[in-house]
């Protein structure tokens, strides 16, 4: 149906996440309608971010410098780390400007299941980080699935001797209906419940 560079073209869309047989089509077939001007800037950009970006020697997020602005801010709360799985989460609190301390990126979670062990995550810095003092809180932003509840739970532990370890609250989003809620977010939206006022 498609000649084979076109074919190839669609078949590596598709690989992306998120992204069908539809979309990758739809994108393919606009890639090859733009000026070539702009098709070696995109192809230009996707190698420089693969060659350029790596991690943060510190908090594991995503830096085209050994440590990450982020980390290099003095302006940041330095006794504050804020552990997440990857850098979209940090991306995301970061979105909202009410956290203004430090980070850690664990990389993934614990699963058992899919092979995945703490030793394959960045937890050893996180503790080393810890353990040298100076930190008063480490607040665990995990999401509440098992695996989530697993990698917390092991990470608190490890922590926990050295400073105050504590974890977002889970709940009801902005605009959502109670009945349409499910007992587990249903009780952890209590369990998370604070002062009024």
């Amino acid at each position: 149906m498609y000649t084979r560079p076109l074919a190839n073209l669609i078949e590596q869309f598709q690989r992306l996440p998120g992204v069908g047989a539809k979309t990758a089509q739809r994108l393919a077939l606009f890639i090859l309608k733009r000026p070539t001007t702009e098709v070696e800037a995109l192809a230009n950009a996707l190698l420089a971010a693969k060659e350029q970006v790596g991690c943060c020697s510190i908090c594991g997020h995503l830096s085209a410098e050994p440590i990450c602005e982020i980390c290099s801010n003095p302006n940041r709360d330095q006794s504050m780390i804020c552990v997440v799985i990857d850098s979209r989460d940090l991306i995301a609190l970061e979105k909202t400007r009410e956290y203004r301390g430090k980070y850690h990126v664990l990389g993934g979670l614990i699963s058992p299941m899919d092979g995945i062990s703490p030793d394959q995550l960045n937890i050893q810095s996180l503790v080393r980080r810890v353990s040298q003092g100076g930190i008063h809180e480490v607040i665990m932003a995990i999401s509440p699935t098992v695996e989530g509840e697993t990698t917390t739970l092991y990470v608190g532990g490890l922590i926990k001797p050295f400073t105050r370890v504590t974890r977002i609250a889970f709940g009801i989003p902005m605009g959502g209906d109670l009945e349409y809620a499910d007992e587990v977010t249903l009780a952890k939206a209590l369990e998370g419940r604070r002062d009024l006022g």
